[in-house]
């Protein structure tokens, strides 16, 4: 089952499941920070929460998401769009009272082609982390994250019986924890200048789950 023709909005999960072959010189908490494509060279930031890096490195947390959009956006969302998972780590230390910033151990990119071509329309699959530096030692595994994406198309039914929420022009917007978005939650645009009018719109909504 490849994308649909008329497709003009979609759900989509991320599951970031756990992770191994992690080796670290000092104590800490790991947690993957995922990019999604939104199109224009635009992009949507998402944290899991932070483990242990001592302890057995499963988070089986959810992200779940729902676009909408012009047809053509939808299209070329998911025909050249992608989700890129970095794995960090932050030191568990404060200095000078603050906890410090995130440290990348590894990259991974997943175009959602690859998921809108499978017959279930959905993957999982251990996502190597390759990385800054992109060397990869023979004799050492590099750090691995097990996660799973799956897309959602609604049935005719579904997209009749149920509007999509009209976030004109391009709109992103995050709910942690189960919590409703406010009017006064902002645009979720990020490592770009602002300027939502200039897009498609793309409806975000981010639940995390499995604790």
């Amino acid at each position: 089952m490849g994308a649909p023709e008329n497709l003009s909005s979609f759900g989509c999960e991320l599951r970031i499941i756990r992770a191994k072959n992690i080796e670290l010189k000092s104590p800490g908490h790991l947690f993957v920070r995922c990019y999604l494509s939104a199109g224009n060279n635009n992009r949507v930031r998402l944290d899991s929460q932070e483990i242990s890096s001592k302890s057995d490195l499963f988070w089986n947390e959810t992200l779940s998401l729902e676009c909408s959009g012009t047809q053509d956006s939808m299209e070329m969302l998911l025909m050249q769009g992608s989700v890129v998972f970095e794995l960090r780590w932050r030191s568990s230390l404060p200095v000078l009272g603050k906890i410090g910033g995130s440290h990348l151990l590894g990259r991974a990119e997943i175009p959602w082609k690859t998921v809108s071509e499978t017959p279930e329309m959905e993957i999982e699959k251990w996502a190597v982390m390759v990385p800054k530096s992109r060397r990869v030692y023979e004799d050492i595994k590099p750090p691995a994250v097990q996660v799973a994406m799956k897309l959602k198309v609604p049935t005719v039914k579904e997209a009749t019986s149920v509007p999509v929420p009209v976030l004109m022009p391009m709109t992103m917007r995050k709910r942690r924890n189960n919590q409703r978005v406010t009017n006064s939650d902002e645009c979720g645009c990020v490592d770009v200048g602002c300027n939502c009018a200039d897009y498609d719109m793309f409806a975000l909504v981010a639940a995390l789950d499995g604790f």
